[in-house]
């Protein structure tokens, strides 16, 4: 038998930075997947952030992560989404060359230090109790480990729907796996039937792009990566995307055939996402609606494959072929890959603890889409928290937990253990609370002394985090403490719409003003510091939103005190008087470790919480 410390099973956006995570804390590790050539795949949209999305992969960077520097390795556009909106929503989202991608990740992958890159199918996790003591493959080969992380996406017994046609298929016609689900329910674990889907890739040749609006990136965009230079599109040709609509043809075609459509032909009894259905879904739920806007986008700049965003569908392929010719433009489109749907088998998460290890089994982790979530940077945000976890386990040190007041990571994590999800769970800016000090400009911040913690951010990138963080607090001070008298400043405040002054102010009032930002300030003030891009934007938001910033880190404060009650996980809730049964019942399965995350379970009542610490209180 051979051994490892930690075997990563699969290798998507999880599973690499969680096979990278761990390795890279010096932990011996063996990531497995089914195809080395399916290796960072994207098999839906190829991009990287969006709304949300990007707060994440900020995060992934700030803790020490590889999709933020991938992204910016492979961007054929980028945008910055919301700007008519405030700072906390303010989301980057890059199109990325999916082939590129793909090769980046597994070159990274293949020189890493501590880290066995394996094509083998996993079929069986072996336990010794109730602790992980190695895996099984298709082949027979044993591997004893430590940990376990379970990265699968999705393949596990996936099986792919187009119209009435379906076969046992991963994603872009990769293999399933077969097997690993059944030992996964052996051990005791639930499993759930989640199902996503994907739209026809077209040849550009076949595209009238004449009628359609074209959508160009965002003129020197700011990286993910702190380790990218800030001017690293300088110069860099950004591939265009165009925007099209759907119409009523098309909304007919799809009406006359929805019987043959397999999600409404009751082929598939998966749970899809609400927040990305397809095609026939939409006409359906937004009958009103007479058209749907679709996105046109490249796949590579070494391909002719354009990706239609929005289109996703289980229809026949005759059905997309009529769909597809009644959008503008497309009266000529070529399709080089058909639509289909994909059904998949996932983890109930309410069994995963906040470090992603699963509560009855020791060693054994999920991550990605096997959670219950959709998306890349959803599924790499996971990844990374599993892969620390189990290192640090490997290592005998305290495992991480991060906190949903600090991360969009650690919102999604409480999310998916205290509530579970009956549908694949999409990261949105509005599923936190504390939004505003979750920003873009301060993931480092907020996380990059956690990632030094961990051993995942060197000294001379901590170095310079301090430093950074050192120029955006002395410039704050520096801009509270100058100030202009009205002579110097109401030239330029009526100049830019804003009232005159009445008395002297510092140049952070002005800053305050809607509508004036730091960079326009400069005529005001000759003798500011040299900073960053990143530094200047970090102390703009600062200041503009300071109020509402402090007003939520009060909140924060008074949450960490349910988060700091901790509840044994002995405690037997049905001995405790006061406490519904509803509430009993459910915090004795989902076992929560503080008061906190029993708060946010869904039938527990704040009258619940009450008892419980009361109950705490007394004993």
């Amino acid at each position: 038998m051979q051994k490892t410390t930690v075997a990563v099973v699969g290798a998507g956006h999880a599973g690499i930075e969680a096979a990278l995570a761990s390795a890279r804390m010096g932990v011996d590790t063996i990531l497995f997947t089914m195809s080395l050539e399916s290796i960072g795949n994207m098999p839906c949209n190829p991009s990287i952030g969006g709304t949300a999305k990007g707060h994440l992969v900020y995060e992934i960077d700030a803790l020490g992560g590889e999709m933020g520097r991938a992204a910016d390795a492979v961007t054929l556009q980028s945008r910055t989404l919301n700007l008519g909106k405030g700072a906390a929503v303010h989301s980057k989202r890059v199109q990325a060359d999916r082939k590129r991608y793909h090769i980046y990740m597994k070159s990274v992958l293949e020189k890493t230090a501590n880290l066995r890159l394996i094509q083998a199918e996993i079929t069986d996790v072996l336990t010794e109790g109730n602790a992980v003591c190695g895996v099984r493959t298709a082949l027979g080969e044993e591997y004893a480990c430590r940990s376990v992380i379970i990265a699968a996406g999705t393949y596990l017994e996936s099986r792919i729907f187009v119209g009435n046609a379906s076969q046992d298929s991963g994603p872009d016609g990769f293999l399933p796996s077969k097997g690993l689900s059944a030992s996964l329910s052996s051990l005791g674990i639930k499993l759930m039937r989640f199902k996503t889907g994907t739209p026809a890739r077209i040849n550009r040749r076949s595209v009238d792009f004449s009628v359609l609006e074209l959508q160009p990136g965002e003129a020197d965009p700011l990286p993910y990566a702190t380790s990218t230079p800030e001017n690293y599109m300088e110069g860099a040709e950004q591939i265009p995307c165009h925007i099209l609509y759907t119409n009523a043809e098309t909304h007919g075609i799809i009406r006359e055939n929805l019987t043959r459509s397999a999600m409404y032909g009751g082929h598939i009894h998966g749970t899809g996402p609400r927040y990305c259905p397809s095609i026939e879904d939409k006409v359906v739920r937004f009958a009103d609606k007479e058209r749907h806007q679709l996105f046109l986008e490249p796949l590579g700049k070494d391909t002719e494959e354009l990706y239609l965003q929005g289109f996703s569908t289980s229809m026949p392929t005759d059905v997309q072929q009529k769909m597809l010719k009644s959008l503008p433009g497309m009266q000529n489109a070529e399709i080089m890959r058909y639509a289909y749907a994909i059904e998949y088998d996932c983890c109930d998460p309410t069994q995963l603890t906040a470090t992603l290890e699963f509560r009855d089994i020791k060693g054994l982790y999920g991550a990605g889409q096997f959670n219950g979530t959709s998306g890349y940077e959803e599924a790499a945000g996971q990844g990374l928290l599993a892969g620390i976890n189990a290192a640090l386990a490997a290592k005998g040190e305290e495992a991480l937990t991060l906190p949903r007041s600090g991360s969009y990571i650690g919102t999604l994590v409480d999310d998916l253990i205290t509530k579970g999800t009956n549908e694949p769970y999409r990261m949105m800016t509005s599923r936190s609370e504390y939004r505003l000090l979750l920003r873009q400009d301060n993931a480092d911040a907020r996380l990059t002394p956690i990632g030094h913690r961990v051993g995942l951010i060197g000294e001379e990138r901590f170095a310079a985090f301090k430093t950074k963080q050192l120029h955006i607090e002395n410039e704050i001070e520096r801009l509270s403490a100058t100030h202009v008298s009205p002579e110097r400043a109401n030239g330029y405040l009526l100049e830019w719409g804003s009232t005159a002054l009445q008395t002297g102010a510092s140049l952070a009032d002005l800053l305050r003003r809607p509508g004036i930002t730091y960079a326009a300030l400069a005529v005001l003030d000759r003798n500011r510091p040299a900073l960053t891009r990143s530094e200047m934007q970090s102390v703009e938001v600062q200041i503009k939103y300071e109020g509402y910033i402090s007003r939520q880190t009060g909140e924060v404060l008074r949450q960490i005190k349910l988060e700091s009650r901790m509840l044994p996980s002995t405690l037997d809730y049905s001995a405790i008087k006061g406490l519904r049964i509803e509430a009993a019942q459910k915090l004795a399965k989902q076992r929560p470790a503080t008061v906190g995350q029993a708060s946010r379970i869904s039938g527990v009542s704040p009258a619940d919480i009450s008892v419980l610490l009361i109950y705490l209180g007394l004993h």
